[in-house]
């Protein structure tokens, strides 16, 4: 399933194409976390670069060197093989010593001796430990930080620095991404039967992507239909808003002042991930994603099933 191309654009077809991803260090990406670390704890975090490799292989060989579960090593999320990445991981050592890591490629990293090592992939590399005294889990980030080399660009140099200029002034549409649906978008072709319940051996990290995957597809419909209404960035009656910074969200309380807010960048308009029970939105808003739900009410009910919580996503976003 691509629904890609089916996507509107904001401000209309793209004035230059280039490439991505020529070389893995063309796509940067760092986690930026909510919080600080306390330095003490029975959780070992570890702050890694990988380039080549995916996050999951990453915890497995962590938790093979430190001789702990996989289920005892916790990130925050998947992220891109092609790229270079840095990420957190947490390891559960109680009343351990810090592993040596004497199976993994270590560079400057503190307090570690990398003396008689042999690295099994040169790829990966623990910049920083610290400890905690929590598991990091999905999707405990403030943030990621792109940092991306496009190539062999074509196109009219003052449409393209227009176009840089505007998105600077007025943001991009939050879609969900490529990377959130599996290689060729394959996790929503499993969507049916995953809710049919013909996928009972799946490993539950697999299960997880398959579910993400279906949340984040009914975002995109949703905020697809609020570009062609071109009131992505606005505020509707109804809406729910998101304070800029933070994953917090509250409902349209007939401020008289909302509409200026979200013009400052104070706060911005969500969509739904939906989840149990009802809509926390109301009135055009609600009626909106109502009738985008419409289509796919056997995923709403599915989802509901499962227990997931209503939630709710920034419809827009500044690069």
């Amino acid at each position: 399933m691509n629904q890609f191309d089916s996507l509107p654009y904001i401000y209309g077809e793209p004035p230059a194409t280039g490439k991505l991803k020529v070389e893995p260090a063309d796509f940067l990406v760092e986690e930026v976390l909510p919080f600080d670390l306390s330095g003490s704890g029975e959780h070992l975090w570890l702050w890694i670069e990988k380039e080549g490799e995916n996050t999951d292989w990453v915890a497995q060989q962590l938790a093979k060197s430190a001789h702990i579960r996989v289920r005892d090593v916790g990130y925050a999320g998947l992220k891109d093989r092609h790229a270079i990445t840095r990420q957190w991981f947490s390891l559960y050592l109680p009343g351990k010593e810090n592993p040596t890591f004497e199976n993994l490629a270590i560079s400057s990293i503190e307090g570690v001796s990398t003396e008689n090592q042999t690295p099994i992939n040169s790829t990966i590399r623990i910049l920083k430990q610290i400890r905690h005294n929590r598991k990091l889990h999905t999707g405990a980030l403030q943030s990621n930080r792109f940092t991306i080399l496009l190539r062999q660009i074509t196109g009219d140099q003052s449409e393209i620095e227009e176009r840089l200029t505007t998105i600077k002034r007025e943001g991009v549409a939050n879609y969900f991404g490529e990377q959130r649906f599996g290689k060729e978008g394959k996790n929503l072709d499993l969507v049916d039967r995953l809710f049919a319940g013909e996928l009972t051996r799946l490993k539950s990290n697999k299960r997880g992507l398959i579910i993400s995957s279906a949340r984040s597809y009914l975002f995109n419909l949703i905020l697809a239909e609020r570009v062609s209404q071109n009131n992505w960035n606005q505020s509707l009656t109804g809406d729910a808003f998101q304070l800029e910074g933070s994953d917090k969200w509250f409902v349209d309380d007939n401020s008289n002042n909302l509409a200026d807010r979200v013009n400052q960048k104070d706060i911005h308009p969500t969509g739904a991930l939906f989840g149990e029970g009802d809509l926390p939105v109301f009135g055009e808003c609600k009626n909106l994603e109502e009738k985008v739900l419409s289509n796919h009410q056997s995923w709403c009910q599915s989802l509901a099933d499962l227990g997931l919580k209503q939630d709710r996503r920034s419809l827009r976003l500044w690069p």
